[in-house]
């Protein structure tokens, strides 16, 4: 069985004792710190590890504010009330048949329900997909659990350890990708749709990862208009093995694979972890966590081009201090265009940053809107970033913000950054 949570913690815990030596044990009040172009970075919550620690997947926001996301131990929501913020715990996972440690954000579906996966646990012990209800009476109680229900347990064949964001498309079928299991001998995953049906769900596998060629999925998929998938593999059989883009098709009653780009692991990047976007236009963004022209990984643009893609890199980060510095959550682009993600270990301090892409007649513009420095404000991001109506932005740290005493490195943050 894999165990991502012990990637989680051996990864950022050199970066924080790498602060903690630079002296960045402060006071631990709310840090409210002025940005470039007059933005401002706040800490909205403090994880202490009895209302969870290490938050690794990102959020999502619904149309009220309100803040959703997971830790390796809970569900939880952060609601805005006046000029604080009150965090739920809507599930708490027991481990066993009630999986363990979700394998990426959780999503909110069409009837208003969340969606998730765990990479652990489920009745075979390679992890489910799942969902959580809110109850259907008003909650009197401070604490509400939501109520969850187990759409699909992986039996290894199927797929092992579901990873990255669920997709649903029109129809309301669920589309995802598992880092392992699949096909006897490959183990390389799988991607996989679920349908509802006669009042549970149909899980079917759409593609078998081969064992030479593509590898390994760290991320979610993507969905365009003609309902074709779009995903990365951090490893691949190609050149090194150093991750590829790939496109599947539906073709009858199966899928067809085409890979749009195999990294060459020198100044376009090596292993993406992240997923990938669309702009309105049709062209896909999205990054790699290490290599590239400086070392610490890139963000990269395939623009649909006569029929094919045409791959260029927009931006390559400096490599600070670790294997996998760069980008570890899908990007995220405003109404304008420009692109917005976070970096797990670069950044002036080394701890990763909130960052800012801008398109212009020259190229594209960096801009470092916050570099984290490890116990005040938080490190190590592994989040995307959320915009809400008034163009916050909001994450999460995968450590910092203090409790030490719990959490090696810190329990973790969730931030919003303010225009």
């Amino acid at each position: 069985m894999i165990r991502p949570l012990q990637d989680v913690l051996s990864s950022f815990t050199i970066n924080v004792r790498r602060a903690a030596a630079l002296g960045m044990g402060l006071a631990l009040a709310t840090v409210l710190t002025p940005l470039a172009l007059g933005q401002t970075y706040q800490i909205i919550h403090r994880f202490a590890g009895g209302d969870g620690q290490h938050p690794s997947t990102g959020l999502s926001i619904d149309a009220t504010g309100r803040l959703y996301g997971t830790t390796p131990g809970t569900v939880f929501r952060l609601t805005p009330s006046g000029s604080s913020w009150v965090l739920s715990t809507l599930h708490t996972f027991l481990g066993g048949t009630d999986g363990s440690n979700p394998g990426g954000r959780v999503i909110i579906g069409p009837d208003g329900s969340l969606y998730g996966t765990t990479s652990e646990g489920g009745s075979q012990g390679y992890g489910t997909v799942f969902t959580l209800r809110p109850p259907l009476n008003a909650c009197k109680a401070a604490l509400c659990p939501w109520a969850k229900t187990i759409l699909h347990a992986f039996a290894g064949s199927d797929g092992n350890g579901p990873v990255g964001d669920l997709v649903f498309d029109v129809a309301g079928n669920l589309y995802g990708a598992t880092l392992q299991g699949g096909e006897q001998y490959n183990d390389k995953g799988v991607v996989y749709e679920l349908t509802p049906s006669d009042g549970g769900w149909m899980e079917r596998v759409l593609y078998n990862f081969p064992l030479y060629t593509l590898h390994n999925p760290r991320a979610g998929l993507t969905l365009d208009k003609a309902g074709n998938l779009y995903g990365t593999v951090q490893e691949s059989g190609f050149q090194g093995g150093y991750g590829a883009v790939f496109q599947l098709t539906p073709s009858g009653s199966s899928w067809s694979e085409n890979t749009l780009y195999v990294f060459q692991g020198g100044s376009d990047g090596a292993t993406p972890y992240t997923g990938l976007i669309f702009d309105d236009a049709g062209n896909l963004f999205g990054a790699t966590t290490t290599s590239g022209a400086n070392g610490g990984g890139t963000v990269f643009e395939l623009m649909s081009s006569n029929g094919g893609w045409a791959f260029s890199v927009l931006y390559g980060f400096a490599g600070v201090c670790c294997f996998l510095d760069g980008p570890q959550a899908n990007l995220a682009m405003d109404e304008a265009g420009n692109l917005y993600g976070t970096t797990f270990a670069d950044g002036a301090y080394g701890l990763g940053n909130v960052f800012k892409l801008s398109p212009g007649p020259s190229g594209w513009s960096y801009t470092s809107l916050h570099d984290f420095t490890g116990l005040p404000d938080g490190a190590n991001p592994k989040s995307n970033v959320v915009f809400d109506a008034n163009g916050n932005l909001y994450g999460t740290t995968s450590a910092g913000g203090g409790r030490t005493d719990i959490c090696d490195g810190g329990c973790g943050t969730i931030w919003r950054i303010t225009p």
